[in-house]
């Protein structure tokens, strides 16, 4: 059985400082091809689907579709704060490589 992904409390606390939930939004998480390494990340706004896995915490939702979950299993979904600026991460142990960016990862 595969792992869920996890969300660290920064993450849904920074949703809730986006309001996403007040506005009938989640954090969407996909894989797709494409990107500099074979597969990369979408991390937007989004209404959740019937089929997402649905991930709660601080009122706040983050989903998953059900073709990206296996590739996102076991995975840390988190809010960073950098001199180069704010974004949502993900700390990928199923990733071999990723590009600089951290966007785009193989497998």
């Amino acid at each position: 059985m595969q792992l869920p992904p996890k969300v660290t409390p920064r993450a849904f606390a920074r949703l809730a400082e986006i309001g996403a939930a007040g506005q009938g939004h989640a954090l969407r998480v996909a894989v797709e091809g494409g990107g500099c390494s074979g597969f990369q990340y979408e991390i937007k706004l989004d209404a959740p689907a019937p089929d997402d896995l649905v991930l709660e915490g601080e009122g706040q939702r983050v989903v998953v579709d059900s073709v990206s979950l296996p590739f996102l299993a076991g995975a840390t979904i988190d809010f960073t704060e950098e001199l180069i600026g704010a974004r949502f991460v993900i700390d990928n142990p199923n990733a071999s490589s990723s590009c600089g960016c951290g966007i785009s990862f193989s497998m």
